[in-house]
């Protein structure tokens, strides 16, 4: 067998060649699979270490872009889909639902930027219950806040500044 040191925990002789595995690339919720790897890997620490005689490294690399490319074109079209489908424009989407940067959205549909992750959520919420968009919208005019501020301060008038 086939036997070296371990470059990050020092061990010698923790790294032992393999052949032929099977190695996941994975990003937030989804991964790929990248078979028939050629590397060293440390008994002690568990570090991977891809084999430089063979086109391990570049393929696991590539595997590693090609998915972070298909999840941001995935999550792109899909908040373009659904704001859309709400009928809101990016400007209205933007003070709505994130309160980012005026062009955020266009980033996001883009697939410039992956939305954040709560944002995405809402989004997909959207989606499934439109209706709750009245409710957002709602929200946002400060009528439910309106309504805080009195019941805590009655002593104190509150109006909503535009």
């Amino acid at each position: 067998m086939k036997t070296q040191q371990c470059v990050s925990c020092g061990t010698h002789n923790g790294m032992h060649h393999f052949e032929g595995r099977t190695l996941t690339v994975d990003y937030k919720q989804v991964a790929r699979l990248v078979h028939d790897i050629v590397g060293w890997e440390c008994q002690v620490c568990g570090e991977i270490e891809f084999d430089h005689d063979t086109d391990s490294a570049e393929r696991y690399s590539d595997a590693s872009d090609q998915l972070l490319e298909n999840y941001f074109q995935v999550m792109a079209a899909e908040m373009k889909r659904i704001r859309r489908k709400l009928h809101l424009t990016q400007k209205d989407a933007v003070k709505l639902l994130s309160g980012a940067g005026h062009n955020a959205f266009s980033r996001y549909e883009r697939g410039e930027i992956p939305p954040p992750q709560a944002l995405f959520t809402l989004m997909c919420l959207l989606d499934r219950h439109p209706h709750l968009l009245a409710e957002i919208q709602a929200m946002n005019e400060g009528s439910d806040l309106k309504r805080l501020l009195a019941a805590r301060f009655p002593e104190q008038e509150t109006v909503l500044a535009s």
